[in-house]
């Protein structure tokens, strides 16, 4: 394989898939629900809510076509979810060879660094649907308590967990790339092959944040997990319904 089989459109995805699947490996092992399903629909134009997570959007044309998408090849056999391979994740499966590929968000770095010290491997932004490039994005925080009696001593810490040299630190520590802006020039000067990852950042959607919408997003994995011979129109139809419930 070269740098021109890193696939750049959907069409080359599910082509390069198909080369490399085996008898003991598939071509793409990925985490069978919407945190990484998830990725085709922003790549068709489509995610489960707009981006203030006001108005539910989960069954479009545009995240209908991403399921039958992943359905297609997860049917011709060149995808397949981490658990059908004796897998916790899709890093664990690509760690252990049983997926030439995976989608994961770049924790996986420190996971392989810890987990599988001397596999050798190449991260690539991922490949475009009919709307162009897309990725979804995820949040962390910390928080201080409403009521604590140490309140300005704890926003000092944040303060400090949250500067440019604490966030360098924890990305060398860990794998996750800073969460600060600042820190971006340094931290792709220190990281050259994960620079992807910081890239995509310029395009990626939010998971839905509406109050309740983690429940629904739980109970859309779980239809997720029997895609390969469900009806997508009719998984997303559903998630729809209970996502309009959360906004009323």
């Amino acid at each position: 394989l070269t740098d021109a089989d890193i696939p750049k459109t959907w069409d080359q995805l599910e082509a390069v898939s198909k080369k490399l699947t085996t008898g003991s490996q598939v071509g793409l092992g990925i985490s069978g629900e919407y945190a990484r399903i998830g990725s085709f629909m922003v790549q068709a134009g489509g995610n489960l809510m707009n981006d203030d997570s006001t108005k539910a959007t989960a069954n479009s044309d545009a995240n209908v076509q991403a399921l039958d998408f992943v359905k297609k090849m997860l049917n011709g056999g060149e995808l397949k979810y981490a658990k059908d391979l004796g897998a916790g994740w899709g890093g664990e499966a690509f760690g252990k060879g049983l997926a030439a590929m995976t989608i994961e968000g770049n924790w996986i770095t420190g996971a392989l660094k810890s987990d599988f010290p001397n596999i050798k491997y190449r991260i690539a932004e991922l490949p475009k649907g009919s709307a162009g490039q897309g990725t979804l994005q995820f949040t962390n925080c910390w928080g201080i308590a409403a009521d604590s009696p140490n309140q300005a001593a704890a926003l000092k810490l944040v303060e400090k967990l949250t500067s440019k040299s604490d966030q360098l630190e924890f990305s060398k520590a860990f794998g996750p790339m800073p969460s600060i802006k600042s820190a971006a020039d340094e931290w792709k000067s220190a990281n050259p092959d994960l620079v992807p990852f910081l890239a995509a950042a310029d395009y990626a959607k939010g998971v839905p944040t509406a109050k309740g919408s983690a429940d629904v997003v739980t109970d859309l994995n779980s239809k997720l997990e029997s895609l390969a011979t469900g009806d997508p129109k009719t998984i997303l139809d559903a998630t729809q319904k209970n996502l309009e419930a959360l906004l009323k």
